[in-house]
């Protein structure tokens, strides 16, 4: 039998047994917790679809106050605070800020350069407060390897580690970036305190060191002058975002995590928008974003819970969902090497 809130306890059981187990116990057991619960399904399923996320709700119980406690304590707290919590996850977004997704991205900045000869000119969608516009103010570390970018380090920015597998084309430098711009329905603050603090507790219980991250990036996203975001809607914004980029520089749109929330068909809208303006496209996303029309590209995934990171619109690697790992899987591709004439699977 089909319960009331069926597809609210589907998504929570997905979260509790695909995104939070390697990640977060506590929020896997919250999730888990939810989707055996009438009383919450109900109150979370009558919220607005957009809504119902688990990353929101659980946020929004711990912006209120809720203690990472087990499900019990949760259930208890949330219940008892339903209309503060929903008031909150009714006026947020998850806006998940991840810096060390720019060490996925990484290979694929640093390959745009060296193929345009250019700087790069980043249009970011979703940057919420843009801790991904500024991939040139991080260091990074791959596998065991030299750290890359390590001057950063001393004015303060966390190094980025990176697993890899499949030779991954790593990169030999920081990209020069002319320009960078972001596009979000609600663009955040860096240095205000009541966005840290949501922006904190977006991150899931456990990850200290993503906690630390966080922070870190959110000082040097402050610390930083020419960093523009714009309030609107992507669809709305973006061919004029790359239209104003002079000669020169080399627009390059990319999203992560973004997309997914856009409904199908206005995911098919956007596909036809960006490629048909002159730009390069990153999509790192849950799923993969194709740019053919008329074929099916099969993609590889050995595991559930990754992100498809793909150059216009051609899959080459999977990365997991907060920068720690790479897993390359494009054919024609030696370690540190790229084909010729964008030929890339």
């Amino acid at each position: 039998m089909t319960t009331p809130y069926a597809d609210t306890q589907r998504q929570y059981t997905q979260y509790a047994r695909v995104w939070f187990p390697a990640h977060s116990p506590l929020y896997a057991e919250w999730a888990e917790g939810v989707a055996a619960s009438p009383e919450l399904l109900e109150r979370i399923g009558s919220l607005p679809t957009s809504k119902q996320q688990p990353n929101l709700v659980f946020a929004a119980a711990r912006f209120c106050g809720c203690p990472d406690a087990g499900f019990e304590e949760f259930k208890a707290f949330a219940l008892q605070r339903w209309d503060a919590i929903a008031a909150e996850a009714r006026s947020r977004m998850t806006q998940t800020n991840e810096s060390a997704r720019c060490a996925t991205l990484l290979p694929v900045f640093e390959h745009i350069q060296r193929q345009s000869g250019q700087p790069l000119a980043l249009i970011e969608l979703g940057p919420s407060a843009g801790l991904c516009l500024v991939p040139d103010r991080y260091a990074y570390q791959y596998d065991d390897g030299e750290v890359l970018g390590a001057e950063n380090l001393t004015a303060g920015a966390p190094l980025l580690p990176c697993t890899t597998r499949g030779g991954v084309p790593l990169p030999t430098r920081l990209p020069e970036i002319a320009s960078r711009v972001g596009v979000d329905l609600n663009p955040l603050d860096a240095a205000d305190p009541a966005t840290r603090r949501w922006l904190e507790c977006l991150v899931w219980p456990g990850q200290t060191r993503r906690l630390e991250r966080l922070r870190a990036g959110l000082d040097v996203v402050a610390s930083l002058d020419g960093l523009e975001l714009v309030r609107g809607d992507l669809m709305d914004q973006l061919e004029r975002l790359v239209s104003r980029v002079p000669a020169g520089q080399t627009p390059v749109v990319y999203h992560s995590a973004v997309i997914a929330y856009l409904p199908p068909d206005l995911r098919e809208r956007f596909t036809e928008l960006v490629t048909s303006l002159p730009c390069r496209w990153v999509a790192n996303e849950g799923f993969f974003m194709s740019a053919a029309t008329d074929a099916d590209i099969a993609v590889p995934r050995e595991r559930e819970g990754v992100f498809t990171l793909a150059l216009d619109g051609v899959p080459l690697a999977h990365t997991h969902q907060h920068g720690a790992e790479i897993d390359w899987v494009a054919d024609g591709f030696s370690a540190g090497s790229w084909p010729e004439d964008g030929q890339y699977i």
